[in-house]
């Protein structure tokens, strides 16, 4: 059973870090063995796609493969191998952060043909986690920007489960920035109340998705 986590946050130790943790100690609580690697995406070197179409050229060996060869490419070969991918994002400016988005374009557009239909044109059926974290609360968190992900991951691999961290504490000490729209009393209220919660939401998940597994 090989899960692989895509971590586009670039705090190792944030909130999204920490769901993550939480999902795969889910997986490994339920799993026999189960082949776990995470991947900082902020780690890597690499581009989003160059709109070189390589990956939509009739009769290349490309075809529905990115041809771009940089640190995102052997990941892109890991996830076409796995049985479960773990797309984890923070939320800048109402939608997925830049790592994610150049992922996200590199995988998808490769493996989301032109031919009748859209089809998809990945070897194999691979069940797909989304993980968001925002400052936002739930009423105005990007709903459609999550949708937009999911969709194009859904439409390549399959529906993706998604779960939402909102309202998160972002400052360890909130009294060293400018952050006056915040209530710090109100963000350790929800950090010691709720996040527990969504921590035991991604364990539940982790270990739901190899049940998922198992039975196929």
């Amino acid at each position: 059973m090989k899960i692989i986590i895509l971590n586009s946050s670039p705090r190792k130790n944030g909130n999204t870090t920490k769901l993550c943790d939480a999902f795969c100690e889910g997986v490994a609580a339920t799993a026999t063995s189960p082949e776990i690697t995470t991947i900082f995406l902020n780690e890597l070197n690499f581009k989003g796609c160059q709109s070189c179409f390589a990956c939509k050229l009739r009769g290349s060996k490309q075809y529905g493969r990115c041809s771009l060869n940089d640190e995102l490419t052997s990941v892109l070969t890991a996830v076409s191998e796995a049985d479960c991918i773990v797309v984890a994002s923070p939320i800048y400016l109402m939608d997925v952060n830049s790592s994610a988005k150049a992922l996200l374009e590199r995988l998808c557009f490769s493996l989301g043909s032109y031919e009748a239909g859209y089809r998809s044109l990945a070897t194999k059926q691979v069940d797909v986690v989304t993980i968001y974290t925002m400052n936002a609360t739930k009423e105005f968190a990007p709903v459609k920007a999550m949708d937009n992900v999911d969709m194009f991951l859904g439409h390549i691999f399959s529906t993706p489960h998604r779960l939402c961290s909102y309202d998160t504490y972002q400052f360890s000490d909130y009294s060293k920035y400018v952050a006056d729209v915040f209530n710090e009393a109100e963000k350790a209220k929800q950090k010691e109340n709720e996040f527990p919660k969504d921590l035991q939401k991604a364990y539940t998940l982790g270990a739901d998705i190899v049940s998922r597994l198992l039975e196929k």
